[in-house]
């Protein structure tokens, strides 16, 4: 179960991943994603940095080089305010389970990464409830830098870390920023007690490893309806958002 700040437990479960870009967190949460649904759970998704509310203003704020280290925390903190309300407590109350790709510990290490005082952008998010599972996925800098630069045209400015004027160069900036934010992560690890992961394993033994760590904490989760297309697709081992509309189409018949 989630525990909301007061200690009030909730009936969902909350299974977040964090890491540096390029730690490919992402891809393993959209793999527990088809997983759950192929089980029969009824899950709900939540990605960082994509509130409707604030949308406009971070374009624009970006656009013009207008944020600095706190708007940008603020920014983000609207944004997490936002799908946090409407998204993810409605879906753990229900007692579903809500997979976050990235959650609050992003702004702890890139909101501190960008010079804002940890004390002051942790009670920031103090609203927030505390994971089932968090998941950290460590990856070393060099590693990261490979993926993410293999076949990019360009980074963008705050992406770069251009803003904090660490280089005039975008890559030697951003080299120097994710190192700053690896740097935050590592701190934040013994202190919220995220599980660990080895991001340099290959992609299925992280999966069978994230499966582990998940496993003991689904017992009671919410069941989706019945779905006689669902448990074909279940008993073959198929699943995933490409079925979705076969699904539905399945349950209207």
């Amino acid at each position: 179960m989630a525990t909301l700040p007061d200690g009030t437990t909730v009936p969902g479960r909350l299974i977040v991943v964090e890491g540096i870009d390029g730690s490919g967190k992402s891809t393993q949460l959209d793999l527990v994603h088809k997983w759950l649904v192929s089980l029969g759970y009824s899950v709900a998704f939540s990605e960082w940095n994509s509130s409707p509310v604030v949308r406009k203003t971070t374009k624009r704020g970006k656009k013009k080089q207008l944020l600095t280290p706190t708007s940008f925390c603020l920014i983000h903190a609207v944004d997490f305010a936002h799908r946090y309300q409407q998204q993810i407590v409605p879906a753990l109350k229900a007692g579903a389970i809500v997979l976050a790709d990235r959650y609050i510990y992003t702004a702890f290490a890139r909101d501190v990464a960008r010079g804002v005082h940890p004390d002051w952008v942790r009670q920031v998010y103090a609203f927030a409830a505390r994971p089932t599972v968090a998941l950290y996925f460590r990856v070393p800098l060099e590693e990261s830098l490979r993926r993410i630069m293999t076949g990019r045209p360009a980074l963008k400015y705050y992406e770069a870390g251009l803003d904090l004027g660490l280089s005039d160069d975008p890559y030697d900036s951003y080299r120097i920023f994710q190192g700053r934010i690896l740097r935050e992560y590592e701190r934040i690890v013994p202190e919220f007690e995220l599980s660990v992961v080895d991001a340099g394993l290959p992609l299925v033994a992280q999966q069978e490893l994230v499966r582990e760590i998940i496993q003991p904490h689904l017992e009671g989760a919410l069941k989706a309806e019945s779905n006689p297309w669902r448990k074909v697709l279940a008993a073959e081992g198929l699943s995933g958002r490409y079925l979705d509309s076969l699904v539905q189409q399945g349950g209207q018949s």
